[in-house]
């Protein structure tokens, strides 16, 4: 994904401060929170964030543990690319951060207009998102495993 975002970004019609703004992010700070609405796309250009998710595990206690980590070159977002959305879950900067914010109605346009470059994109974030499935998948099979045999249900199976 990192070679052809650079290539997008690094196209003269598809505009810095326009389709895209470049920006810091300072270690312990909230870049995304899940709920809020966003039509954005995020690239990591340097650091590193924690995604995170939400859970209640009783009467008013609520956690939110790391879902996963992502690296520079890795983006988040992408599940808003399209349409307007709230987002899926909560970002922290784990480091400072350099970030990439897309937006998702220029970025369509472009990709429109360079089909080329937008099949191969568009391929990417496909890789990127069936691997994301994949893993949350095998997360949610061991949890249920976990449950199962913490809760002695498995004798009833």
């Amino acid at each position: 994904m990192k070679e052809i975002f650079r290539d997008i970004v690094g196209n003269t019609e598809f505009q810095e401060g326009v389709a895209w703004k470049r920006y810091k992010v300072n270690t312990g700070e909230m870049i995304i929170r899940k709920g809020e609405l966003g039509k954005t796309l995020f690239f990591i250009e340097e650091g590193t964030v924690r995604v995170l998710g939400d859970a209640e595990l009783g009467e008013n206690q609520r956690i939110s543990p790391g879902l996963c980590d992502l690296e520079a070159g890795a983006i988040f977002g992408d599940v808003c690319l399209y349409e307007c959305g709230e987002r899926t879950a909560s970002v922290v900067a784990l480091t400072d951060v350099c970030l990439l914010e897309v937006d998702g109605d220029m970025l369509s346009v472009y990709l429109d207009q360079h089909p080329d470059q937008g099949y191969i994109f568009l391929k990417e974030l496909f890789q990127i998102m069936s691997k994301r499935l994949a893993l949350a998948n095998n997360r949610i099979g061991h949890l249920l495993a976990w449950g199962i045999k913490a809760h002695d249900i498995d004798k009833y199976l």
